[in-house]
């Protein structure tokens, strides 16, 4: 079969799929649409698409359709087609930090990036047409703790909100530091319910995550009932805080130590509130 009628039968079946609500499809896939077809003569049809804005790979072997609606930016938003490419690697997921926290309200923090919390092995980050996908590794992914959301395509798995402070607090280097994420907090914390704080939680979070996060939500947003309340339960966990510092980067000797928190205080944390 000529390269020709392959790629004009291979637009058929993406205006097939892209008329079923399909955004996606896979190379196994088209392997079994095109059964009497080579990889090379579906990877030359596929590219002729590419260059045509029809289509774009954002890994291997997972294309998206460039529907009208995104034609001018050549890709779909990661919040459209994330679950279905997490589902393609058969992988544990969810959005995390700022991008979760969007979800919530924070939205004055608006990422330039997406951050991915998924398991090992290390995924390489998604690069494609101005949009980046960074993943962060994570031995456990537990669905307790995630919520699905509504997209124009189906759903997405986000942190809850609890897990979202958790997971801004420990990964903070990648959204510019604590004093960003204490703004964000401030927003966030509207929505953590205090019955979100369980034993089983805590016990999944490391204990200077958590001793971080009382203290900034203690000490520095006012959010006495919240921390109290994760005071108590890592107290009902029998977690032991040990003398941390609050910036794991900055001079730990000369500076003021919190009892409570057991944190020595070495930066300040300045909310943009």
């Amino acid at each position: 079969m000529n390269n020709l009628n392959t790629h004009k039968r291979l637009i058929d079946w993406i205006d097939q799929l892209a008329a079923k609500g399909k955004i996606a499809f896979s190379i196994e896939e088209m392997r079994v649409a095109f059964p009497e077809n080579s990889d090379a003569s579906l990877n030359l049809a596929i590219n002729r698409l590419s260059k045509k804005n029809k289509v774009i790979s954002v890994s291997n072997g997972f294309y998206l359709i460039i529907s009208s609606q995104y034609a001018s930016r050549g890709i779909l938003p990661p919040t459209v087609f994330l679950d279905g490419l997490m589902k393609y690697y058969k992988k544990p997921y969810y959005l995390s930090l700022l991008n979760a926290a969007v979800f919530y309200g924070a939205s004055h923090q608006q990422p330039q990036e997406f951050f991915v919390i998924t398991g090992f092995p290390q995924m390489r980050v998604t690069n494609k047409k101005g949009v980046k996908i960074n993943y962060i590794s994570k031995k456990n992914i537990s669905e307790k703790y995630t919520e699905n959301r509504k997209t124009e395509s189906g759903y997405i798995k986000i942190s809850s909100a609890i897990l979202t402070a958790t997971d801004l607090i420990q990964f903070q280097k990648r959204v510019g530091g604590l004093s960003r994420v204490a703004t964000v907090l401030e927003e966030l914390t509207v929505e953590i319910k205090a019955d979100s704080i369980t034993v089983d939680f805590v016990k999944e979070i490391p204990l200077v995550t958590l001793q971080r996060l009382g203290y900034i939500l203690d000490k520095i947003l006012n959010k006495e009932i919240l921390a109290e309340k994760l005071y108590n339960t890592c107290l009902l966990a029998e977690l032991k805080f040990n003398r941390k510092p609050l910036s794991e980067s900055g001079e730990k000797k000369g500076f003021p130590f919190n009892e409570k928190w057991k944190l020595i205080i070495n930066i300040e944390v300045e909310p943009d509130i």
